[in-house]
C-alpha cells in the first residue's frame, strides 16, 4: 500500500495546484490513499464547505487541520457531519468535530489521527497523552496508523515521532509550511518528516506576499497578509507499506513546482 500525505494546502493557489498534481502523481506513483491538511484552504486561513469539497474531487481521501480550523465559522455547519474531516484531537471533548477517522481501503483499516502542538501555541489537553488514548481505541480495529501533528517547534514535533515510534506507521508534521530534508524510518519502524511543507505559491512566505511580510517584520505594525500568486508548489512524502505485515517499508519526499 502506498500512502501520499500532503501539506497544508494554502488558499485558491494552493487548491489549483492540489487539483493538478494529486491526480498525475495517484498515477504515476500508484498511490492508493491521499491525506491532505485542508486548515488554510479557504483564503488561506480556515476551510469552507466549497474548500472542502474541491480537496475531495482533487484526489483527497482524508482532510485534517490545525489551529486555523475554527477561522471559518461555516466549518460548524459540517464538521460534525463529515466523517474524514478532522480537527486536532486534543481539543475538550465537547469541541465539534473529530479527531481521529476510521478509513477503510479494500481489506484494511487506516487509522487518521490528528493532533495540535503546545509550544507557541494555543493551550491545549497534552498531545502525548491524547496520542496515548487514541491508540487504545484505534490499535483494536485499524491494521494501520498515521499522525499529522500540526505544531510550531521542530522539537515538539520530533519528541513525537520518537514518543509513537513503533506504534503507528507514520509521523507526519505540519504547520509550518517548509518541507524539511529530514524524512527518515525511525528505529522501532515508524516513519517521520518534521514538516511535510505546503501546497501553495512558492514565491512568498508561506503562501503570503512577500511584501507584506517583510513590512510587518521591518515596522512591527500590523500588515494585510494577502496571499501571493505566480508558480506554486506541491509538498508531500510518499510512505510504503507492506501489504502482507502493515510494516512501513520507506518514505519518499516529493516536492514539484509549477
Amino acid at each position: 500500500m502506498r500512502v501520499m500525505l500532503t501539506g497544508d494546502v494554502v488558499g485558491r493557489p494552493g487548491r489549483r495546484a492540489f487539483r493538478e498534481y494529486t491526480p498525475k502523481l495517484r498515477k504515476e506513483k500508484g498511490i492508493d490513499l491521499v491525506i491532505v491538511n485542508g486548515e488554510n484552504s479557504a483564503g488561506g486561513r480556515g476551510i469552507t464547505r466549497s474548500a472542502l469539497n474541491e480537496l475531495y474531487s482533487g484526489g483527497a481521501d482524508v482532510v485534517t487541520s490545525g489551529n486555523h480550523i475554527w477561522d471559518k465559522k461555516e466549518v460548524l455547519e459540517f464538521i460534525d457531519t463529515e466523517p474524514f474531516l478532522l480537527r486536532p484531537a486534543n481539543y475538550p471533548e465537547d469541541t465539534p468535530g473529530r479527531g481521529a477517522c476510521v478509513y477503510p481501503f479494500k481489506a484494511k483499516n487506516i487509522g487518521v489521527m490528528n493532533l495540535s502542538g503546545r509550544a507557541f501555541m494555543q493551550s491545549l489537553d497534552c498531545p502525548f497523552r491524547k496520542a496515548d488514548l487514541l491508540l487504545r481505541e484505534l490499535a483494536r480495529e485499524c491494521d494501520i496508523i498515521f499522525l499529522d501533528f500540526h505544531a510550531e517547534t521542530t522539537s515538539e514535533k520530533m519528541a513525537m515521532g520518537w514518543y509513537l515510534d513503533g506504534r503507528v506507521n507514520g509521523v507526519v508534521g505540519t504547520h509550518t509550511h517548509i518541507q524539511t530534508a529530514d524524512a527518515r524510518i525511525l528505529p522501532q519502524g515508524t516513519a517521520y518528516i518534521t514538516d511535510l511543507g505546503m501546497v501553495g505559491p512558492w514565491n512568498s512566505v508561506l503562501g503570503v506576499e512577500t511584501d507584506k511580510i517583510l513590512e510587518k517584520f521591518l515596522t512591527g505594525m500590523p500588515a494585510r497578509f494577502d496571499l501571493a500568486s505566480g508558480p506554486n508548489a506541491y509538498s508531500a512524502v510518499l510512505i510504503e507499506i507492506d501489504d502482507r505485515t502493515n510494516k512501513t517499508l520507506g518514505i519518499e519526499r516529493i516536492l514539484l513546482t509549477d
